[in-house]
């Protein structure tokens, strides 16, 4: 059975996913040298590891991989880089998975919308001024100051809804 053409959100499992972790790392280490900051080994290996597939990873995840080979990481460490990360936009979290993703386009304002997989878990940031724009009327006619616009829309990607 042949696969349809997967759109962008969504990468096909054949993607060059090397890539995408090797890019995510260069541009984070872009973001961090523009802004002072530093890419520590431990938050370079966090971001590493959020990065490993498109399926949303949790902290204690994280921690499960870092201390993997006898390390003796503590939880407070993975939650300090994963602070780091995201207050350079460099990671996402899913509230509603409890959960953190690499971000398509760190370094550039954004709402953070995501398509999220119930089949397969993956997630993809959604771009979408219109919905950027819907939240800011909306928050602006309730008289709502947005702090974070983050939307979470759960479904099937395109793959789970062809296995279906």
């Amino acid at each position: 059975m042949t696969r349809p053409k997967t759109p962008a959100l969504f990468l096909p499992e054949e993607h060059d996913h090397g890539h995408c972790v090797a890019d995510a790392i260069e541009k984070a280490e872009q973001i961090c040298a523009s802004r002072g900051s530093r890419l520590t080994k431990m938050r370079r290996r966090v971001l590493d590891i959020v990065w490993e597939s498109h399926v949303p990873v949790g902290a204690y995840d994280i921690l499960e991989r870092l201390n993997a080979g006898g390390g003796r990481t503590a939880p407070i460490t993975v939650y300090r880089a994963l602070e780091f990360l995201m207050a350079h936009g460099l990671v996402h979290r899913l509230s509603s998975l409890n959960a953190y993703t690499g971000c398509d386009l760190p370094g550039t304002p954004h709402g953070a919308h995501f398509l999220i997989c119930n089949a397969c878990g993956a997630a993809a940031e959604l771009q979408d001024d219109q919905i950027d724009r819907a939240i800011s009327r909306g928050a602006s006619k309730a008289g709502f100051a947005v702090d974070a616009p983050v939307v979470e829309v759960r479904g099937l990607c395109p793959a789970c809804r062809e296995a279906e």
